[in-house]
């Protein structure tokens, strides 16, 4: 059975930690090699990611080529206005031909139907590269990150500062599959549903402000608030403000709490500069950790984890 990674819950907890070990190991194993050179067993050889964009990326785009690179596969790179998909053919049908191409495929887009329908009709793995929905890639290296940092994920306060958008969705799910705890800050009429609220199995919760989610929290997470293909709308942009990441906030958490985004950053909005440049900052190593969860992806989706 091909196996096809939309969301979290399609691996689940076990293939999870699983892969999170996984990436750990790989990316020790190759500390100071060139960023080209594969790994030493190379274990997706002769396989080729075909990568499909609808929206904009530099993470995304970079981490998913080097993955595929540093297995020893190759990649490529497709913009949905450069293709017949951008003319109207149907995602079926580009999915059809795509899987006697190449071995996996990367997409990358608005709505999540999209990729239910893309893994409906491939042959081949289909992984989620963000849709509207879920960006399950992120959180992946958002998990291995604070793993890196020391913490243990089981009993875990996760504070969200913000727009109640596809990053939390799928950081809520996180949390109902590795037993930690997400608490949500967002302005009225930007909070998620209930639905992705029930996605953490209990373990998620919405507040009304920014100063309870934080309080006593292990990790503090935000993102942009206005997405790409928004407007930089003015009363979205004044409704966020009072959640906005700062240095005084930040004394609300633990004392040790790691500060996350996904990027790009707005700084003076979401985040202050003080907090994003400052000691508590993960988001470069966050950033890289793109790539190494990424590979660990890739090898569950062949069935190598």
């Amino acid at each position: 059975m091909t196996r096809h990674f939309i969301d979290l819950t399609d691996a689940g907890p076990d293939a999870i930690a699983a892969m999170l070990n996984d990436a750990m190991a790989r990316k020790q194993a190759r500390a100071g090699w060139p960023k080209g050179k594969p790994d030493a067993d190379a274990p997706l050889a002769g396989h080729v990611l075909a990568m499909i964009f609808e929206k904009n990326s530099t993470r995304t785009r970079v981490s998913f080529d080097m993955a595929i690179r540093q297995l020893g596969g190759t990649s490529i790179v497709m913009d949905a206005g450069s293709m017949q998909l951008g003319r109207g053919e149907s995602i079926a049908d580009t999915a059809r031909v795509l899987s006697g191409y190449v071995d996996a495929i990367m997409i990358r887009t608005d709505d999540h139907q999209k990729v239910i329908d893309m893994a409906k009709y491939a042959s081949v793995p289909v992984i989620n590269g963000l849709t509207d929905a879920s960006h399950p890639c992120q959180i992946m290296a958002d998990l291995l990150t604070i793993l890196e940092s020391g913490k243990a994920l089981p009993g875990l306060k996760v504070a969200w500062l913000g727009d109640g958008n596809n990053v939390l969705a799928s950081i809520m799910e996180a949390g109902g599959l590795m037993q930690f705890d997400v608490v949500a800050a967002c302005p009225q009429g930007y909070q998620p549903s209930d639905a992705e609220v029930a996605k953490g199995k209990g373990r998620a919760r919405v507040v009304g402000t920014a100063r309870e989610a934080v309080e006593g929290a292990d990790i503090i997470v935000t993102d942009t608030w206005i997405s790409m293909g928004q407007a930089h709308a003015e009363t979205k942009l004044a409704a966020m403000m009072p959640f906005q990441v700062d240095e005084a906030l930040m004394t609300a958490a633990k004392p040790d709490a790691k500060f996350l985004h996904c990027l790009p950053a707005h700084r003076g909005e979401e985040v202050t500069d003080a907090v994003i440049d400052g000691p508590q900052s993960l988001i470069w190593p966050e950033a890289e950790n793109r790539l190494h969860a990424q590979k660990s992806v890739l090898r569950w989706c062949f069935g190598q984890i």
